[in-house]
Formats: C-alpha cells, structure tokens, sequence
C-alpha cells in the first residue's frame, strides 16, 4: 500500500485510519470538540456511513452491538463531558460482554488541559477502570499509530472497549504522516500437549459437561464447535445471555445456566465429573453467584479455556488451563478424534444422558399458566413457531427477559443481543444496528416499560434510517425485578418501584412507527402480523404494547407467593 506523506488535518488522518481499518459504520451523536472529525467523515460518506443517534448512550449500544454482530470493533464518536458520560454504558457493556468497540471522544484544546475547562474530563481516569485501555492523542502525526493500536488491543486476546480522546486542536491541526496498515488479530492458540490431555480427560470421563460462553466468538468458530460437540456427543449448557453460540435446536444444547435455570440443569452441571468451560469467564450470573462450583477449587474435574491468561485461574482453579482465542481453540478442537466409534451421535457412555438432558430442556420449554388476560408464554410459543431461524431478538434487562431466555430457542451466532452486563434500555438501540447491519433479516426487540424509556427516543433513529424493527413493550407498570427483590427481602413494603407510563403505542405512531395495544393472548397472533407487515412495506418500526398482570413476575411464580414465601420465612 502506499504511504504518502501529503498535508491533511488530523480529522482527515484520522477517517482516513478508520477507512484502512475497515470500518463501515460508526454511530455518534455530534459535538463541537470533534468538528474536524464530522467534516472529514462527510467526505467520505461513500465508505463510511455515519449513523446519528437521539442520545449518546444508544450510540454506544448501537456500537457495541456492532462489535458482538460482526468481532470487529464498533466505532462510537461523542463529545466531551456529558456525552462522554452517557456513552459509559456502552464501555460498561463492551467491557462485561468483551465485545470489540472503540469509543473517540472529542477532548478540550491541549492548551486549556487540566484546567478544568468547560466539559473537561480526565478520560484515563474516567474509564480507566472498564475500558481495555484508555489513551488521548497530543499530536495529530500520531493518529495512525495510536489508532492502529487501538484497534488491536480492541480485538485481540480477550476482546474489549477503547477510549480515546481527541483534543480540538489535534483534530484541526494539519501535518504530514503516514498512514499504518490495517490491524490483524493476536489470539492464544492451544498447545497439541493440552489439546491432546483435553481429549484424554473426555475419555477418561464418565459424565462430561460442557458449559460455553463469553465473547471473540464467530460464525466459523461457532461451527468448528459443534463439529467439536458433534465428535464427543457432548452436552452443552449456556452461559447467561451466551444461547447463540450453539444451535438450541440441535440435539447437544441442553438449556441455559443463567438467571432462573432449570434446576434439572443446575443438578446436572454439578453432577458432572468433567466440565469443559469454553470461553466464560464463570460470572457471578451464570454460576449462580459464585456457588455452581466449589471455590477456588470445583469439585469436578475442570477444563477452563479463555482468550485471556488473566481470568484463567482468577476466580476457578482448573486442571487444565487453556489460553486460547475462541476462533483458535474450536477449530483445533474440531480437529480431535475420540477413540473408539467416531462421528456425529456416537455411542459413548454417556450418550442416554445426553438424549435425558436434551428431553428435560424440551420439556422445560412448555409454559405453564401465567395470571391475566395475556400469557407471555403463549407469546414466545408463537414467536418461536412464526419467526425464521435466523431472526434476532435484542432485549435489555427486566424480569420480561426471563420469558425470552427460558423460552425462546436461538437458532445460531448471532441471534441473541443482550447484554451480561444487565443494563436496561439496551435492547432497541441494538435492535437497530442489528436492522442496520442485517436489513434483510428479521429484528425482534423485547423490552419492559422501564426498559423501554431508557432508550425509547431511538425509534426516531430506526424511522430516520429505515430499520423496520418490531419492539414488544412488555408492560406491567413497574421496575418488575426491582419489586420482585423488594418482595422477597421486604414483603409488603412497596416503595420506588411503581410506574405511571405513557401511551406506547400513540408515542410510536408520533414518531412515524407503527403502534398497537395488545392486552389479550388471542389478539396477539393478528397484530404481530400486522406489525411484522408495517416494519416490511414501510421499512419503519413497529412496537406492540403487551399489557401483563403485575402479578406474572416470572414464569414460575406470582408476585403474592414471593411476598408469602419471604413472610414465611421471617423476613420484613
């Protein structure tokens, strides 16, 4: 490539990186500290769409969507001070979910730096604590190389958030540079030593278990595992809010180890004398706060692979550690023979236990009755018999999304957007990268009320772009988790949790979205069809209000028995 030296502002050099880098799309909200940006990114229009969000916290969710869509960086530009601060929920959400992102913020001039000038942050000091590295250019003839970093420590080992900062006059200043190539990938590959003790410790099993999560995944690693499961006719359980990574229609998918998991599975996983951990860092939700295996050392036999050497022996001390990334250990494990019989559904020992396990999954999946007019159940059963195997459901975070988890199944990478970090108003701003991104696929988005107003302004976003994505409000008139918590603890004592809510469906149509209230599960079927149909032909959103009795909280219990149960025994 050619690396001529020609006279451009940094803004210039900088979209100029961001082309060699291959980025596509970036998402922001504009601001006067990176002005220069704006005007070379309205030069290059034809390589790089600009997408301009309502606020700077869906620029981020929108970004880092990007990032777990495609294992390239989301690129997410905000102005200094308060859109820096809004934008933190998506650092928070990259850094929990490892996902790949680069968050530019526009920084004070250099010449009025710590002195507490009008919207100045320390940004090192902000985000030092969440991001993988934070870093603020002083020169514009340092962009590319800085940048190029950026890019790689977003990507490599254990995926992750990058901050950086861009002082006005860094941006605006003109110099001559070159510009750097575009980044590779640095991953961990597993050693044949440990891939080889791996498959030994398989066969010397006799009830093997593997639990897969995290992040660095893609379609072809995702494909060299089940090639992996597939060998071994292994078992395999998701980590929380990870039910994409394998098929939940193949016959080695036996459910989901996050909140509210079927206690059949939980039995399961500790009953297991070999558990193969791919790519989780074993969090607080998925192992059931901290108590699924024994600490610091599990009592089963344990196999622990992560992109990053540090999480390995962080937390669970494993007899075979593997640093790997997720891409490098699935394609070296699709390559293991087990001795004896070979291929798909081989007999092994522990193959009834599979075919038992996969039964329980199915049989958990049938909802049982829900109080009020519309049954969420009776939604997700529907749901799962109408929409196509590669639809996306995004959704943020409330106890509605235990009905999506428990119930729907996930029919490969990528079909799953939510985050593990568990923050609310995440689910529409991902819904609409992913439209963005995947405009002939379809685009569910589940969120509660609360949910829903954190990030509800976006649906101008999703009209002004064209993302024809359907939203379902899951309404009862609360911060339902939050309540369901003050139940258990303090019974009786309701207090912060009550919501007054707007007219959903009347705040869509005012933005130019289609808009309907559903309030009983026979009327449900007819208007997901016509929303389905208004997000097609008028390639706009469409958002269904679902009003559910307060008293459904979960699938499985009532809002009067977790009062009743916390009474019984002692508590408020």
């Amino acid at each position: 490539m050619a690396n001529t030296k020609t006279l451009r502002s940094g803004g210039e050099i900088l979209v100029e990186a961001l082309k060699i880098h291959g980025v596509e799309r970036v998402f922001c909200v504009p601001g006067e500290s990176f002005l220069a940006a704006i005007d070379a990114l309205a030069g290059a229009d034809r390589a790089i769409e600009t997408i301009v969000t309502r606020h700077e916290a869906g620029a981020a969710n929108m970004a880092e969507a990007y990032g777990k869509l495609t294992a390239k960086p989301g690129i997410c530009f905000v102005t200094r001070g308060p859109g820096a601060s809004h934008a933190a929920i998506g650092i928070h959400t990259a850094a929990q979910d490892s996902t790949p992102m680069i968050l530019f913020i526009g920084q004070v001039g250099s010449h009025m730096r710590q002195r507490e000038a009008w919207q100045e942050v320390d940004y090192p000091a902000m985000f030092g604590g969440m991001a993988k590295w934070v870093v603020e250019i002083d020169r514009p003839e340092r962009i590319p190389e800085l940048v190029s970093r950026a890019f790689h420590v977003a990507t490599s080992g254990r995926p992750g958030p990058v901050v950086v900062a861009l002082p006005e006059d860094v941006l605006s200043d003109e110099c001559e540079t070159g510009d750097a190539q575009a980044y590779r990938r640095v991953a961990a590959h597993p050693g044949a030593q440990d891939m080889a003790r791996l498959a030994a410790m398989i066969g010397e099993s006799a009830r093997p278990l593997v639990l897969v999560g995290g992040g660095g995944w893609t379609k072809a690693a995702c494909r060299d595992f089940a090639h992996f499961v597939e060998a071994f006719d292994l078992p395999v359980a998701a980590g929380f809010r990870r039910q994409d990574i394998l098929d939940n229609n193949h016959p080695n998918y036996i459910g989901h180890a996050g909140l509210g998991p079927s206690p059949k599975l939980v039995a399961r996983i500790r009953n297991a004398d070999l558990i193969i951990a791919v790519g989780g860092r074993l969090g607080e939700t998925t192992t059931n706060g901290y108590t699924l295996f024994d600490l610091p050392r599990p009592a089963q036999r344990f196999v622990h692979v992560h992109a990053d050497p540090n999480e390995l022996g962080r937390v669970y001390q494993a007899d075979l550690p593997i640093n790997a990334g997720m891409p490098e250990f699935a394609a070296a494990a699709a390559a293991l023979k087990p001795k004896g019989p070979t291929g798909w559904r081989a007999r092994t020992p522990w193959s009834d236990e599979v075919k038992a396990a996969r039964s329980a999954y199915e049989a958990d999946q049938v909802p049982g009755p829900m109080p009020g007019r519309l049954d969420l159940g009776a939604v997700m059963m529907h749901l799962r018999e109408v929409l196509p195997k590669d639809a996306i459901l995004a959704n943020g975070a409330g106890n509605y999304a235990i009905w999506v988890h428990k119930f729907h199944r996930y029919g490969g990478f990528r079909t799953q957007l939510a985050p593990t970090s568990g923050a609310m108003g995440y689910g529409l701003p991902a819904a609409i990268s992913a439209k963005l991104h995947h405009p002939d696929r379809e685009v569910i988005c589940f969120a509660g009320d609360g949910c829903f107003l954190m990030s509800g302004q976006e649906l101008a976003t999703a009209c002004q772009y064209k993302a024809g994505v359907v939203v379902l409000v899951v309404n009862n008139n609360m911060y339902g988790s939050i309540r369901a918590h003050q139940e258990r603890e303090y019974p009786g004592r309701v207090f912060a949790t009550t919501l007054e809510n707007p007219d959903f469906p009347a705040l869509a149509r005012a933005y130019g979205a289609f808009g309907e209230k559903v309030e009983e599960t026979a009327a449900f079927a007819d208007a997901f069809a016509r929303a389905r149909a208004f997000s097609v032909e008028q390639k706009k959103p469409a958002l269904l209000e679902l009003v559910i009795d307060p008293e459904a909280i979960t699938p499985s219990t009532t809002l009067t028995a977790l009062r009743a149960a916390a009474l019984k025994a002692g508590h408020g």
